[in-house]
C-alpha cells in the first residue's frame, strides 16, 4: 500500500539507457542536497540578517540584488565548460554553494552577509544553470516533464526532512549552527556524487561559445520578465512577514516546510499537466494566478492570508518547468548548454536591478513593490500568448533542421 502511494507521488521515469539512469540519479542526489542547504539558508537568513546583523530594508534590497549578480554572470559557464566537463562543473558549483551557506553565520554584519551571499549565490546559480542543461541534454522530450516532476518530488521530500529538522532544532541550535549544518551537508553530498559517478558520456557536443538566436527571442523575453517578478517575491515576501507582521524563525521555517510538502505532492502532477495540456496552457495559468497573488500582498491584513499567498506562490513556481520543456522542443540540441547560460544571464539582468529598486519603493509604500510585481506578471501573460510548440521538420536523427542565424 505504501509503495503504491509513493509511486503516485513520485512516478518512475522508465529508461533503458544506463547512462541516462546514472545521470538521473546524479542530478537527483545533487538536487536534494542543494535544496536542503538552500532551504535552511532561506529559512534562517532573513531573521539572522534582521535580528543579528541589524539589516534594514534598503540594505536587504542591496544584499538580494548582489545575490543575483552571479546569475547575471552565468554566461561564464560557457567558458568554464572549456576547462571542466559539465557534470564536474555541477559538482564544483554545488560545493561552492555549500561553503557560502556554512560561512554565513560567522559574519553577522552587512559587509559579511554581502560576502557570504555572493559565494553561496555563485554556486547556486552555476549549479542551476548546469543542472538544467544536463537534464535537457540527457532526457528526451517525452520524458522530460515527468523527470522534472520527479525531481521536484525528491527535492520536496528533502526540503521536508531538512526544514523539519531545522524547525525542531531552532530552539536548541542557534542560527549559526543551523547554517553550518546545511552547508556541510551540501559539500558532503557533492563529494559523494563525484566519487560515485565520476564519468558521463556527452550525448550531443555542446557549443562552447556565446549563442543568441532570433528564434529564441520569446524564450529570452519570458526569462527576463520571470527573473524580475520572481525577485519581488524572493526579496520582499518574507521581509513583509518578518518586518510588518512579526513572523518568527520557527514560523518562517514552518512555511518553508509546508512549501516542501506542496512541492512533494504537486510537482509530479504539474509534470503530468505539462505533458497533457501543453506548455502554453500551464504558463498562462501560472502568470494569470501570479497577478492575483501579488495583488493579495497589497491588501493582506492577516498572518493567515500572507501564509496562504506564500504557499500559493510556491505552487505557481513549480509551473515554471513548462518554460524549460518548451525550450527543449524548439531548440537545436547543440544549443542547450550555451542557451541555458544565456537564459540565466538574461533572467538576472532585471533581477539585479529589481531588489534595490523594490527596496526604494518600499520606503515610500510597501505596496508599490508588489504593484510592480503585478505589472511584470501582466507582461509575461501577454508574451505567453505567443507561445507555440510546433517544431520544424526533423531529420532522420530526430533533430530539428533549423537555420543557424546568429
Amino acid at each position: 500500500m505504501g509503495s503504491g502511494i509513493w509511486r503516485r507521488l513520485v512516478p518512475r521515469v522508465e529508461d533503458t539507457d544506463p547512462d541516462m539512469r546514472r545521470m538521473r540519479h546524479y542530478l537527483i542526489l545533487l538536487g536534494i542536497c542543494s535544496f536542503v542547504g538552500f532551504q535552511i539558508w532561506r529559512g534562517v537568513f532573513t531573521n539572522f540578517a534582521v535580528e543579528s546583523a541589524g539589516i534594514t530594508a534598503p540594505q536587504m534590497g542591496m544584499i538580494q540584488g548582489l545575490r543575483e549578480l552571479p546569475g547575471l554572470l552565468a554566461v561564464l559557464v560557457i567558458f568554464l565548460l572549456r576547462l571542466l566537463p559539465e557534470h564536474r562543473l555541477a559538482l564544483a558549483a554545488a560545493a561552492s554553494m555549500g561553503l557560502g551557506i556554512a560561512m554565513t553565520g560567522f559574519f553577522p554584519s552587512y559587509a559579511g552577509l554581502l560576502l557570504t551571499t555572493l559565494i553561496m549565490s555563485t554556486g547556486f546559480h552555476y549549479f542551476e544553470t548546469v543542472a538544467q542543461s544536463l537534464a535537457l541534454q540527457h532526457m528526451p522530450p517525452d520524458r522530460l516533464p515527468h523527470f522534472l516532476g520527479q525531481m521536484g518530488s525528491w527535492t520536496g521530500l528533502a526540503g521536508l526532512v531538512g526544514l523539519g529538522l531545522a524547525f525542531l532544532l531552532s530552539g536548541r541550535l542557534d542560527e549559526r549552527q543551523l547554517l553550518l549544518a546545511g552547508g556541510a551537508l551540501l559539500v558532503g553530498g557533492a563529494l559523494f556524487a563525484g566519487l560515485r559517478w565520476p564519468h558521463f558520456r556527452e550525448r550531443v557536443p555542446q557549443h562552447k561559445h556565446m549563442i543568441l538566436r532570433r528564434r529564441y527571442s520569446l524564450y529570452y523575453a519570458l526569462t527576463f520578465l520571470a527573473g524580475a517578478r520572481r525577485q519581488i517575491f524572493v526579496a520582499f515576501a518574507v521581509f513583509l512577514m518578518v518586518e510588518r507582521f512579526g513572523f518568527t524563525v520557527k514560523e518562517i521555517t514552518g512555511l518553508y516546510l509546508l512549501n516542501s510538502l506542496v512541492t512533494l505532492l504537486a510537482a509530479p502532477q504539474i509534470g503530468r499537466l505539462v505533458g497533457w495540456m501543453g506548455e502554453r496552457f500551464v504558463v498562462l495559468l501560472e502568470y494569470s494566478s501570479l497577478i492575483l497573488v501579488f495583488w493579495g500582498y497589497t491588501v493582506a491584513d492577516s498572518r493567515w492570508l500572507l501564509a496562504l499567498l506564500f504557499v500559493t506562490d510556491q505552487l505557481l513556481f513549480l509551473m515554471s518547468m513548462a518554460i524549460r520543456t518548451w525550450f527543449q522542443k524548439i531548440a537545436d540540441p547543440a544549443d542547450v548548454a550555451p542557451s541555458m547560460a544565456a537564459g540565466f544571464t538574461i533572467n538576472h539582468i532585471a533581477a539585479v536591478v529589481i531588489p534595490p529598486l523594490g527596496g526604494l519603493m518600499w520606503a515610500l509604500d510597501y505596496r508599490l513593490t508588489f504593484y510592480l510585481g503585478m505589472l511584470l506578471a501582466c507582461g509575461s501573460l501577454l508574451l505567453a500568448l505567443r507561445m507555440r510548440t510546433e517544431r520544424p521538420v526533423a531529420d532522420a536523427a530526430g533533430l530539428a533542421e533549423l537555420p543557424q542565424e546568429a
